[in-house]
């Protein structure tokens, strides 16, 4: 079974001959793979029947021109990727191109929604004592939220005073969907890849805005995710991961997706309900306990936070103040 294999190859055991994968990941620069992937990748990297044929669905930067690429490897002079024909609208084809890039960009070119969950993590619904909703708490980001697994995140002067992360596994849409069921849901499923749903806090609690979630979330750049898409034939049980925000390098946030209150496809039916997901909606599937708001300690400028979702990679992002004055 290929989820065995990952698991495998994610913890490799002493003499397996895959410990020097093993080293070189924790040494390499982010955006990280998960330890040992590397060696998994020559098993799944193959030609898909299905309309997206990819494992871990990336876009990179070669020769001047930016590409689809399927990640097959890490070599010591970058990113190994099959390079892809076609895009999200048309579907993938593999091809027998191969490119070494340096830099993962968003993978992603854009998307026609960000939509987020909150308190879907019953630790984080406990921590902050407030109760499970019949329905999940809905609200949205803007497109031009979205960025990449490396990319700084601009901080308006007027966000700067309560800035906060909150680490996140995302589900991409792959087809459009309305009126989906639960047991039909995934097959509208792009891939999983990891996020960060950056918030100016200043602008959620009630005495300011009434509590509104979306415009404490809706600054340019506050969505990023990556460092791949990956295919649910990687991941078949989005509530069999672990994931973890870290700091300037320490954990604020660790948690299993099992303690999701809403499953995806309990989400995607939801969300779908009398309404259409186009095809590239990035769904943001809620945040654990662990958030700066609640230890009393907001984002800095020049903080590194990073999000890294066990099988799925690592994203890495600077935060970065901006000096101009509000307009």
């Amino acid at each position: 079974m290929l989820e065995t294999r990952l698991q495998a190859y994610a913890s490799p055991t002493p003499g397996s001959g895959l410990e020097a994968d093993s080293e070189a990941a924790r040494a390499s620069p982010s955006p990280q793979l998960p330890r040992g992937v590397w060696a998994l990748m020559p098993f799944i990297v193959e030609k898909s029947r299905a309309r997206m044929a990819f494992q871990a669905l990336v876009r990179y930067e070669h020769n001047g021109h930016v590409y689809h690429g399927n990640l097959v490897r890490r070599s010591r002079s970058g990113y190994v990727i099959e390079r892809l024909d076609g895009d999200i609208e048309t579907g993938f084809i593999g091809t027998d191109v191969r490119d070494v890039a340096t830099k993962l960009l968003c993978p992603l070119e854009k998307t026609p929604a960000i939509i987020c969950l909150g308190l879907n993590y019953a630790q984080y619904a406990e921590q902050m004592n407030l109760p499970i909703t019949t329905y999940p708490i809905v609200f949205t980001k803007p497109p031009d939220a979205l960025s990449g697994p490396t990319d700084p995140i601009p901080v308006h002067p007027d966000a700067q005073g309560q800035l906060d992360y909150e680490g996140e596994l995302c589900v991409v849409i792959g087809r459009d969907a309305k009126n989906v069921s639960a047991s039909d849901a995934a097959e509208y499923v792009l891939g999983y890849t990891a996020g960060n749903d950056v918030t100016a806090r200043n602008f959620q609690v009630p005495d300011a805005s009434g509590g509104q979630y979306s415009y404490s979330k809706s600054f340019d750049g506050f969505a990023p995710i990556g460092p791949a898409i990956w295919s649910p034939a990687v991941v078949p049980d989005p509530r069999a991961l672990r994931y973890r925000t870290l700091v300037n390098g320490a954990v604020r946030q660790e948690t299993a997706t099992s303690d999701m209150i809403w499953s995806v496809a309990q989400v995607v039916a939801h969300l779908s309900r009398g309404t259409t997901l186009r095809r590239g909606t990035v769904v943001m599937l809620g945040t654990p306990g662990g958030v700066g708001y609640s230890r009393g300690q907001f984002l800095r400028d020049g903080d590194v936070v990073a999000v890294e979702v066990d099988g799925l990679g690592r994203i890495e992002n600077v935060v970065s103040f901006e000096g101009l004055g509000a307009k």
